[in-house]
């Protein structure tokens, strides 16, 4: 498990945005902290003493969730993590979240609101890995495999 994602690539962002996914999306997001915060390439958010990378990541959402609201988002569920019960035995996640927003659009402005990319810098400081997987609720409820 040598590489590591913290941020979307060009593609998988124009690759998101072509789908034209009608209503709401679901974020589902793994995390993994950093054991202490690495503010180096942010030295304008770093605080006065070392803090963990959890510590970080809860900056990160004070600083974010007034701006996540503001475009009809939310924190649907945030649980701890650990290791996979099925999936790769080397990977373990710290943390877990779902986030909705009303639409892709709406993520879209929420994601380019200067005042929260200002903040963005605790998310890096806090992550060490990270998954982002967008979800769209499934409009047949009778699903036949």
């Amino acid at each position: 498990m040598s590489e590591r994602y913290l941020d979307p690539t060009e593609a998988s962002a124009i690759e998101l945005f072509s789908k034209n996914m009608p209503g709401e999306v679901v974020m589902l997001n793994l995390l993994r902290f950093r054991e202490i915060a690495d503010y180096s390439d942010y030295p304008a958010l770093a605080p006065r003493d070392p803090i963990s990378g959890r510590d970080a990541f809860q900056r990160y959402i004070d600083h974010t969730l007034p701006f996540l609201r503001e475009t009809g988002g939310g924190i649907d569920f945030i649980g701890e993590g650990g290791r996979y019960f099925i999936g790769p035995e080397d990977e373990r996640w710290d943390l877990a979240m779902l986030i909705r927003q009303t639409s892709l659009k709406s993520f879209m402005e929420f994601a380019s609101n200067q005042a929260y990319v200002a903040g963005l810098g605790h998310r890096s400081a806090a992550i060490e890995d990270s998954r982002l997987l967008p979800l769209m609720e499934h409009l047949n409820q009778n699903i036949s495999i």
